[in-house]
């Protein structure tokens, strides 16, 4: 995760507060529980020296939304000493309750694990007509958000232009050709545009569904980028709730294999890493190797949080360094891969 996207938020004057709010079922009285969550949360911030200033802010956030709509999409929200300087959907899993925090520095470690947890799929459900292409992201829960969707080729094209005749006359042969000519026309269009999303979006995957015949077509038309980048899937589409919900299973199944082959990936960088005199673990020799600017990837595990994790993300906001998950346990749950040699600490 490249944690230059949070650096507006460190760049505000503190303290921070931070607020985590679990998605909930919504029910009739949904904003009535909304105000009684938040304020057990206010009454302890306050309690801790929260200022009525910045939480009358804060008010203004949590209770501003839709009550449908915040019970079933967490989020959590960060507020300086002037305002509220992040507000973002949560994809915390049910029961794991509200939180909240007062400190020097906002405290999202875990909302930075989520977001490296989450896997971004190009997904396109192709038939001869064209294609359902949809940016999807796939979070740890059940939780699958297609960004953007667009329908790409002609789906009011003719079905008898882009069926091959069944017989075998020199004029069937012309319609046949032209058939053929318009199926690769419009799986060119759905090609031309994955490419210009995936240049733009950057996907950890793109995700070929829909009928054999489509996707063949639409597979040999992608360009070389994309090529190297994609799967292919059986499961599901876009005719009824029964193949979107197949579909649906699918894109998980395959985030999943994604991200955890991602923090694979990463505990054996980290051990070459260390080989070569290049990583470090543990709270204090993290915190050193962040005051040099000498930290490329900061390491969290996957599961849980670190030692003084606040402070360490803060200082990897400030010095451009990444973030990502390994799925091996280190010192104090928190280690790096280096940018360059440190002295023994």
């Amino acid at each position: 995760m490249q944690l230059n996207e949070l650096r507006r938020v460190y760049n505000g004057q503190g303290p921070f507060i931070t607020v985590y709010l679990e998605g909930r079922s919504p029910a009739e009285d949904s904003p009535h529980q909304v105000r009684l969550r938040w304020e057990e949360l206010r009454r302890r911030l306050s309690e801790e020296g929260a200022t009525d200033s910045v939480l009358a802010s804060l008010d203004d956030a949590v209770l501003a939304e839709e009550p449908g709509e915040i019970q079933s999409n967490g989020r959590v929200l960060v507020a300086d000493a002037t305002s509220v300087v992040l507000d973002e959907a949560w994809d915390a899993a049910l029961g794991a309750g509200d939180a909240a925090h007062l400190g020097n520095e906002p405290e999202l470690g875990a909302f930075v694990r989520e977001q490296a947890r989450s896997v971004r799929l190009l997904v396109a459900i192709a038939d001869q007509h064209g294609a359902v292409v949809r940016q999807v992201v796939v979070t740890q829960s059940t939780t699958a958000e297609t960004q953007a969707e667009d329908h790409v080729g002609d789906a009011s094209e003719d079905p008898e232009s882009v069926h091959k005749p069944r017989e075998g006359a020199l004029s069937h042969k012309n319609i046949q050709r032209r058939a053929d000519e318009v199926v690769k026309q419009n799986l060119r269009e759905v090609a031309d545009h994955m490419d210009a999303v995936a240049k733009a979006w950057k996907p950890d995957l793109v995700v070929l569904a829909g009928g054999v015949e489509g996707r063949t077509a639409l597979r040999n038309e992608l360009p070389p980028a994309l090529q190297d980048h994609f799967t292919e899937t059986d499961a599901g589409g876009v005719d009824d709730d029964g193949a979107e919900e197949a579909l649906a299973n699918e894109l998980h199944r395959l985030a999943e294999d994604l991200s955890t082959g991602a923090a694979q990936q990463r505990a054996e960088q980290f051990g070459t890493a260390q080989a070569h005199g290049l990583a470090v673990e543990g709270a204090d020799r993290t915190s050193k190797a962040l005051e040099m600017a000498a930290v490329e990837t900061l390491l969290l595990e996957y599961d849980r949080s670190a030692a003084r994790e606040a402070e360490v993300l803060a200082a990897s906001v400030r010095t451009d360094a990444e973030a990502a998950l390994i799925d091996s346990q280190v010192e104090d749950g928190i280690a790096a891969i280096l940018r360059f040699e440190v002295p023994d600490q």
